[in-house]
């Protein structure tokens, strides 16, 4: 996919790992430039932990984090959130109930601050299901997944630009699961 990002900043909150690195590499190939934390930013991306397990920065310190830099864009005059999370914060998982919760908790201060700072500010949520070599989702989930297969890295860093093209104007509040229908209930069990 390909959207013109214009030198538009691109700051991260949270840890790296191999799907922000990808959608960073992606944001800087249509013409983005990344900044370092905590310096403006048109766009922030704010990377959750995206499998049960994983250790993760603590959820109010990045809602507090991505609300400061809302902030900042508002008074510059707009910019772009998208926070890159579990699919579980739409769909809970019986295996994994913190996780599950935790993962809730963001998705509803994402859209919290998607009322708050809109409309200068769009804040979405790309929510990660199943993904090759286990980078995010549980194994488990494959078997309750319509298409049959995990997602590919790819696959999530198209919606982060779909997010942060300049033509999208007015989706906000939204998280899109990438998770190849697991949030449809198909044939869900567990």
């Amino acid at each position: 996919m390909e959207i013109d990002l214009a030198g538009a900043t691109i700051g991260l909150e949270g840890a790296s790992n191999p799907l922000v690195e990808a959608a960073l590499a992606a944001l800087r190939a249509n013409g983005g430039q990344i900044v370092g934390r905590a310096q403006p930013a048109d766009i922030l991306l704010v990377s959750c932990a995206l499998r049960p397990g994983t250790a993760a920065e603590d959820p109010s310190i990045l809602y507090a984090a991505a609300r400061k830099m809302a902030m900042a864009m508002t008074v510059r005059g707009g910019g772009r959130i998208v926070f890159l999370l579990s699919v579980t914060a739409g769909m809970p998982v019986r295996r994994h109930p913190r996780f599950s919760m935790e993962s809730a908790s963001i998705l509803a201060g994402m859209r919290t601050l998607a009322m708050e700072f809109g409309p200068k500010v769009l804040v979405n949520a790309v929510g990660v299901g199943a993904v090759e070599d286990e980078i995010a989702g549980d194994k488990a989930m494959l078997s309750h997944t319509p298409v049959g297969r995990a997602g590919s890295i790819e696959e999530a860093v198209a919606v982060v630009l779909f997010f942060c093209d300049p033509l999208n104007t007015y989706t906000s509040g939204q998280m899109l699961g990438v998770d190849g229908g697991w949030m449809a209930g198909y044939g869900r069990n567990f």
